[in-house]
Order: structure tokens, then sequence, then C-alpha cells
């Protein structure tokens, strides 16, 4: 699974593009500021998306030096709202992959990141497996398909829907809102208890999946401790 991080200082914007790019399969960190980022440059983060106007004392321009420091192969798409031409040349010229401006579609991101991680990852370095092994089950994100000892467990994709966020936040508990506001979309108007329907469908598919129920509140994705 690639990890990608995220730094940008718009809350609600930084909230949208994680959202879109974790429903594609990816691990995804965000950061307001460059301190914060520049704390997590080990962390083994496969792509960095900078704002290049940031909070504080660093700024994007600073922070891919770091990262390229700490690894030149890791690639870097850089954001910013200024349209000026010297902003895309400077970032390109340091090093950057890729540059949007602000405002830019989500979608169009998701496709670049797509095009950046096969490149970087493909021939000229190891390729890596966007897939997990979670609790004996095996999850292939690109393909959208779950197994257990080499057989396809038939999911549909509203159960694949919630796997996915169950396994982005495994530990975490949410209250059924929360889980109807991530896997069906905040503009869902209907009974919370489809959530449970959902929840009892998947357990009978992936009885080894660990899901906790939380009485009276909601789930939580346990881990198997070996």
């Amino acid at each position: 699974m690639y990890k990608i991080a995220i730094v940008e200082d718009e809350i609600n914007l930084s909230a949208l593009t994680k959202k879109y790019l974790e429903k594609e399969g990816y691990e995804v960190t965000t950061f307001s500021t460059g301190e914060e980022a520049k704390e997590n440059l080990t962390n083994g983060f496969d792509l960095w998306i900078l704002d290049i106007m940031l909070p504080g004392d660093i700024s994007g321009y600073d922070l891919i030096k770091m990262i390229k420091d700490n690894n030149q192969k890791t690639p870097v798409i850089f954001t910013s709202a200024r349209v000026e031409e010297f902003d895309r040349i400077t970032g390109l010229g340091m090093g950057s992959d890729d540059y949007l401006s602000k405002p830019f579609s989500n979608r169009e991101l998701v496709l670049r990141v797509k095009n950046i991680l096969a490149r970087v990852y493909s021939n000229n370095y190891e390729k890596k497996s966007n897939t997990e092994d979670f609790n004996g089950y095996t999850i292939d994100y690109d393909k959208r398909i779950v197994m257990e000892n080499g057989v396809n467990i038939n999911l549909t994709s509203k159960e694949y829907d919630l796997l996915l966020f169950l396994l982005k936040n495994k530990t975490k508990a949410f209250s059924r809102d929360q889980i109807l506001d991530n896997v069906w979309g905040s503009d869902y108007f209907g009974s919370d208890r489809v959530v449970d329907d959902l929840m009892r469908r998947l357990r009978q598919k992936m009885p080894n999946l660990s899901v906790e129920t939380i009485y009276g509140f909601g789930y939580r994705l346990l881990v198997w401790k070996n």
C-alpha cells in the first residue's frame, strides 16, 4: 500500500484531498505546517503533496530540499494558489514531479498521483505490491478484491467500501453516524440501521475480521496479536 503525505494548511482542502486518495486505496497522512512535516520525513512516505506557501518558517520549497536529502527518489507534487510561471518552473527545477495550481480537481490530482507512482515504482525501482494481509485475508487494493487461502471472497461494492474504511482506521472506534458519513456519504438520508445490516453481511463473509461491537455507539476493527 502506498503511503502519501499531504502538507496543506487549508484544512477543508486537505481533508477532501485525503478522502479522494483514500478511496483509491492509499494510506494518507496530513500535516498543516512545514514544521509538522519535517518531524515525519523518515516515516517512509512514497509521495509528498506540498503546498508551496505554508504558515511558519518552513515553506514547500524548504520541505522538498529536506525530502530529497532524505531520499532523492521520493516523488513530490507541488500545489499553490499563486499562478506565476516562476512557481512552476522553480518547483520543477527543484525536483518536483508535477505542479497543480489551485483550485484544482481532486480527480485530476488522483490521476497524476497514479501516473507518478506507476512511473517511479515500476521498472527503474522496486515496484510495491498494493496488497495487504490482515487476519488471514489478502486485500488487493488495485483490483478491489479480497481473498482467503487464494479463494476470492465475493463482496459487494458497499461491503468492500466498509471494509476499506475499517482497514484504514484500525483500532479506532466509530459511531454509526460516522460510518454512514464515510461509507455512504454526508448526503445520505436514512436510518443508521443500514450500518448494522452491512456489518452483519461483512462479518458473515469474513468471520475472522474481528470487528468489535461497541454497544450503544458503533464499531471498531481489532488487530490480531501474534
